[in-house]
């Protein structure tokens, strides 16, 4: 017994040695860390706002179009800009600085770009001026031209999508193979 009355006058005489101990819990380390951990989550870390998803462009359906149909995708009244070029009808919409109202290629918007890319040229007269007649077959155009429309329609397939074909009126509902 001697032993306990010791230790017990010890504790007595230093009242710290006991208090400081007990402060010391792995229970008191968990709940000082979480403690820690949330000051610094509400005070120093930077709030930002959520990721947000990037919203999806609507969907395009490939169509086929006639001139008439055609001219309507010029880029006016919030409608997007369409261009065909030899057959395929792009949409330009992307690059409506170019080629909607006010651009320098705005003449082209809703149409048959085609004779005009070939021929390097932004003319009325480029543009096919009967919209329910056939097709400009382009067959008068040189190998320099034809290149040159090459040049454009791949430039186009590059950065555009190809939402339909461009058809002379009539042959709305044939395919390319019965053509």
């Amino acid at each position: 017994m001697d032993y306990v009355q010791e230790r017990m006058a010890q504790a007595a005489s230093n009242p710290d040695t006991t208090s400081s101990t007990a402060l010391f819990t792995p229970l008191n380390a968990l709940l000082l860390s979480v403690l820690l951990y949330t000051a610094y989550a509400f005070l120093f870390r930077p709030s930002s706002p959520p990721p947000q998803i990037p919203k999806e462009e609507p969907a395009v359906v490939f169509r086929t179009f006639t001139p008439r149909t055609l001219l309507p995708y010029n880029g006016e009244n919030d409608m997007p800009v369409y261009l065909a070029v030899r057959g395929r009808v792009f949409d330009v919409t992307r690059g409506r600085n170019f080629y909607g109202p006010g651009g320098p290629y705005a003449n082209f918007a809703g149409r048959d770009a085609s004779r005009g890319l070939a021929c390097g040229s932004f003319d009325e007269a480029m543009l096919t001026k009967d919209l329910d007649g056939p097709l400009d077959t382009l067959s008068d155009l040189g190998r320099e031209e034809m290149e040159a429309l090459r040049g454009w329609e791949e430039r186009f397939e590059e950065k555009y999508l190809v939402v339909g074909r461009l058809v002379a009126v009539g042959e709305e509902g044939t395919t390319q193979g019965e053509k």
